[in-house]
């Protein structure tokens, strides 16, 4: 996480990457759509194979998540979940420039929107959790592209000027950026204005609010802060999946995330995590490869965990 407390000054080596970076994405673009996600789900099954890129972290994670598949099938699996991971990269990366219509005509299927409706029709804001399941990225600019303000919260990246590169072309299709230090302070203002808040909410971070959930029978460090604000501000809770389909294109699914008050807002916050939490496995289960299983999901445990419930 990069340290977003002060301005910080670009290097020659963040002037170097941002110009590798531009001109790779500008070569990329001539290919059209569906020959650059092409292109990244190739070099990312050559990152799983023959380089081995944190080949072990998803390999040992699948296998403890689906214990009844076989070696080959954890292999497979784990294959395809590079492929994914590079398709969604690219894809991200291309994004920039791509006009509204073009965003909307990468949906093929839309489940639940009657959800984000509803939700917003309270007028309160809308509290939106997601994972890192499909491609995420594309799902704020479908939103966006559908007339809802997308605010998402994020973490600062490493490079500067990269990084607003990035927020200016977010800011071009509809979305804002909130920086997870700035979260306290912009989220409230964004609910007030009645715009969605999204939340990638199955990675931990050190200094973040968190409680431990099951995800696939194991304990995992997730973040408190689309439940505290919830409760805090009386705002819906929606989950929003955006996964790709085999036609290459995507499908739009969207549940209501319930929210209950017995007093004891700690516990409150706790169950509503553990409910998208919950959600989130079974979208998982439902679209396995399309996970990005080389995060270090239980690398942070209660220190009581039993032995065959730690990080695999």
């Amino acid at each position: 996480m990069a340290d977003t407390k002060s301005p910080r000054r670009p290097t020659l080596s963040h002037r170097l990457e941002y110009l590798a970076t531009r001109t790779i994405v500008g070569a990329l673009r001539l290919l059209g759509w569906r020959g650059a996600s092409w292109i990244g789900g190739r070099l990312a099954r050559f990152a799983y194979r023959p380089l081995g890129i944190r080949r072990g972290v998803v390999e040992r994670q699948i296998a403890a998540a689906f214990p009844e598949l076989s070696h080959r099938e954890v292999v497979e699996l784990s294959a395809k979940s590079y492929e994914s991971l590079g398709r969604t990269s690219i894809e991200a990366a291309v994004l920039p420039g791509t006009s509204r219509d073009d965003i909307l005509a990468r949906v093929e299927r839309v489940d639940g929107w009657e959800y984000v409706e509803e939700a917003r029709a309270q007028g309160k804001g809308i509290i939106c959790v997601t994972g890192h399941l499909g491609n995420w990225e594309l799902a704020g600019a479908y939103v966006a592209a559908r007339g809802v303000p997308v605010d998402a919260v994020a973490r600062g990246m490493a490079n500067p000027i990269f990084e607003a590169y990035v927020n200016r072309t977010r800011h071009e299709i509809g979305m804002e950026v909130i920086h997870d230090k700035d979260a306290v302070r912009r989220t409230p203002r964004a609910l007030r204005d009645n715009h969605l808040v999204a939340f990638l909410s199955d990675h931990d971070a050190l200094g973040l609010a968190s409680t431990f959930v099951p995800f696939f029978g194991r304990p995992a460090k997730t973040p408190r802060g689309p439940a505290v604000f919830a409760l805090r501000f009386d705002a819906p809770v929606i989950f929003i999946a955006f996964v790709r389909l085999p036609s290459g294109r995507y499908a739009f699914e969207c549940e209501p995330v319930l929210v209950e008050r017995t007093g004891d807002r700690e516990a409150d916050s706790d169950a509503i995590v553990a409910r998208f939490t919950a959600i989130l496995e079974a979208k998982v289960r439902q679209y396995p490869d399309q996970y990005f299983w080389q995060h270090r999901r239980w690398r942070r445990q209660p220190p009581d965990t039993p032995p065959h419930l730690r990080e695999p």
